[in-house]
């Protein structure tokens, strides 16, 4: 890693804005040469004085929590003993920035690991979502806090951006791979638990017993968050709270909560009188605001900052004479406040799929965007073809499947198949299943086009037909 993606990664890990990051890698543009200073700041951000201290002064505020000197240090000299610290850092062995701030934070579940990397990566802003749990932490003894929002909204990330920073245990409920049982939750949190804690005859303990023994061990001032991501994604009966969350909590104990929407009277989370609860719902107008300048936030870090497409992207709106303020502002409104249709559409310019396009052209919300990508891959055109059956099969296995046995369903040919899964790899997850490379569907948003097209698909009878395969390759299996 060079020097200024190091830089990066770091302006990431301690939250730095757009603007403060831009200061920062001018400011410390390389590692052997000593920082410019304040007037030649000035010239090369072309701003004024005061803008540069200000920003410097954000800079000193946020790196101080790893550089606690930085916050006591008075006068001149700050940004030479950063510039120092930072080299340090750099020049240490394997410590890539994100990898090594999670491999330190243990007792993390393996399993968490690289989806948490992956989820505060590019994480811009959400700070009025973590004041207002912040909040209910202060005023109350425990409790309960629960985001909600549509898919694709940001929630997971949420989380993981939450956990990465303050060391929580946590469980992330993944349909698509099966982990989203209460069982399965149980005895991640109860490993957690254990080990994080030293609670001793409690591998077979419920989860209101752990929580118990934590509270009484818990350091004066210290608080036990608890991070459960996606209750919608859990597969379990109903009658009972989701994942058995205890209906009392000790104090100082919390949990911090993600579900998408459910619809009314299917509430899944019941406490005793007295428990706080709080629900923040990403949708509520009262966000729009904040949810907004979020959204521009991520756009100015791909456009300005993101190594992998800022420059492609920078080429596809300066031939079309597009200023950045309009490209941001546009992209925002079409955005619909989802994350996730930015993750796929920004790339997606960078890499020419949209060069036949203008930027009002572009499909406006994440299910006009899968609309619009169906069709360019000609699977409205032309349906029933092995891209539109692999996409199905994948849908009513449910879980994670391996090449092999989506080509014996399809009954094509393995490489065939391969060649289908790499079309749409951005929208699949891969992962090891028992030493096989097994795919499934990323992303609940992507998950719900599918089933739409199952509901619409009382012409071609197309589900029918891949059922029936499903059912023929399991039959022969278990001849």
């Amino acid at each position: 890693m060079d020097w200024q993606e190091f830089l990066k990664g770091e302006s990431g890990i301690h939250e730095l804005s757009t603007e403060q990051t831009e200061t920062l890698l001018a400011a410390l543009f390389s590692p052997e040469k000593a920082p410019l200073n304040q007037t030649q700041l000035e010239v090369k951000l072309n701003t004024s004085d005061d803008n540069v201290k200000k920003r410097l002064g954000e800079i000193y505020k946020k790196f101080s929590k790893s550089f606690p000197e930085l916050a006591s240090q008075q006068g001149a000299g700050k940004l030479r003993n950063l510039h120092i610290k930072l080299k340090q850092k750099y020049y240490q062995p394997s410590q890539p920035v994100v990898a090594t701030q999670l491999s330190n934070l243990s007792p993390y579940p393996e399993e968490f690991i690289s989806l948490i990397e992956e989820k505060i990566k590019t994480f811009c802003g959400r700070r009025f979502v973590f004041d207002t749990f912040q909040q209910l932490i202060t005023e109350n003894p425990h409790g309960y806090f629960t985001i909600i929002g549509d898919a694709g909204m940001g929630k997971s990330s949420i989380v993981a951006k939450y956990v990465s920073e303050h060391k929580s245990p946590c469980y992330f409920n993944i349909l698509v791979e099966g982990r989203n049982r209460p069982e399965l939750f149980l005895k991640s949190i109860r490993r957690q638990l254990i080990d994080r804690y030293q609670l001793p005859n409690s591998e077979d303990a419920d989860l209101p017993t752990l929580l118990t023994k934590v509270a009484g061990k818990l350091p004066a001032g210290e608080r036990l968050v608890i991070a459960i991501d996606a209750l919608d994604e859990v597969e379990q009966e109903a009658g009972e709270n989701l994942l058995h969350l205890p209906t009392t909590l000790p104090d100082r104990v919390y949990f911090l909560l993600t579900r998408r929407p459910y619809h009314l009277g299917r509430k899944r989370l019941s406490v005793s009188p007295g428990v706080p609860v709080k629900e923040l719902d990403l949708r509520d107008n009262k966000y729009v605001n904040s949810n907004q300048d979020d959204i521009k936030e991520y756009i100015r870090f791909v456009l300005n900052t993101d190594s992998d497409y800022k420059d492609r992207l920078r080429n596809w709106i300066q031939t079309r004479s597009i200023p950045d303020t309009t490209f941001v502002e546009q992209m925002a409104d079409k955005s619909e406040n989802n994350f996730m249709y930015l993750r796929y559409v920004l790339p997606a310019i960078a890499k020419g799929d949209y060069n036949d396009l203008s930027l009002k052209q572009l499909p406006d919300g994440l299910q006009e965007y899968y609309q619009n990508h169906w069709v360019r891959m000609g699977l409205e055109a032309k349906p029933g073809q092995l891209m539109e059956i692999v996409l199905y099969i994948l849908l009513e296995i449910g879980t994670p499947i391996d090449c092999e046995m989506i080509a014996g369903i399809a009954k094509e040919d393995e490489c065939d198949v391969e060649a289908v899964l790499d079309e749409w790899v951005e929208y699949l997850k891969k992962q090891k299943v028992d030493g096989y490379i097994c795919y499934g569907i990323y992303h609940a948003s992507f998950l719900d086009f599918l089933k739409a097209k199952r509901e619409m698909d009382s012409k071609r009878k197309l589900f029918r037909k891949v059922n029936l395969r499903i059912a023929e390759y399991l039959e022969k299996g278990m001849a």
